[in-house]
């Protein structure tokens, strides 16, 4: 469903990823891996158009994307919930969701502002808050919401604990578990080893800007020494 084929990408002249793979199978999770500053986020971010992939290539169900800007991604199926949520302070909840369903429904999805709010029935009554008016825990419900009303193919996920109390992880974890069973595709980004060993099928560890580490959740839970080196853990 989407292949990272040796990328390399940055900030400028500062170059993070060092010729990156990844394949993510159609239906199932797969978490991105690896300690602090190894690239996680920015692999995120080049995938989905938003920094300049100088090397490799980025292919979506057999398309081409490594060139497409982040509107044009967005519109291949390819929905992106960013570790700041990055909702729209100056709109409503509900601006925030219609904004977002409109691409949603040019694509014939089926996610609707009420599917929405039942799915995270912690949103209702909170449709008319500014985005900026709602709690941690609202806001990241609300970013995973605003993605699904695009009718994603793929949704990519960066840190959706971080900054969370373990009420609303658990939470979290139990609606991505949810889509995970709906058939949903996911690239999970996460610093939660147990949260991603629980909801991943495949995982990937990042070290040095590179893929160091490939295999099941099942593997890396039963593997202290490559936990230490790649997580610290």
């Amino acid at each position: 469903m989407l292949e990272l084929d040796a990328i390399q990408t940055g900030y400028g002249e500062t170059q993070v990823i060092h010729g990156l793979d990844l394949t993510v199978a159609p239906g199932t999770v797969h978490a991105l891996l690896g300690r602090n500053g190894v690239g996680k986020s920015t692999t995120m971010k080049a995938i989905m158009g938003l920094l300049p992939i100088t090397a490799g290539r980025v292919v979506f169900d057999g398309r081409d994307i490594t060139d497409a800007p982040a509107h044009a991604v967005a519109k291949t199926g390819l929905a992106y919930v960013p570790e700041t949520r990055d909702l729209f302070g100056a709109l409503t909840l509900r601006e925030n969701l219609e904004l977002a369903g409109r691409l949603g429904a040019a694509r014939g999805g089926a996610w609707t502002i009420e599917r929405v709010l039942d799915f995270f029935p912690a949103l209702k009554g909170r449709l008319e808050n500014g985005g900026t008016q709602l709690s941690g825990g609202e806001q990241q419900m609300a970013a995973i919401g605003r993605a699904l009303m695009m009718a994603p193919r793929v949704l990519l996920l960066d840190e959706p604990t971080e900054g969370l109390a373990p009420i609303i992880v658990r939470q979290i974890a139990d609606k991505l578990a949810e889509l995970k069973a709906e058939g949903m595709t996911m690239l999970l980004v996460e610093q939660n080893l147990a949260f991603a060993l629980h909801l991943a099928d495949e995982i990937t560890l990042v070290g040095r800007g590179q893929a160091v580490w490939n295999g099941g959740p099942e593997a890396l839970a039963g593997d202290e020494a490559v936990q230490k080196r790649w997580l610290g853990v």
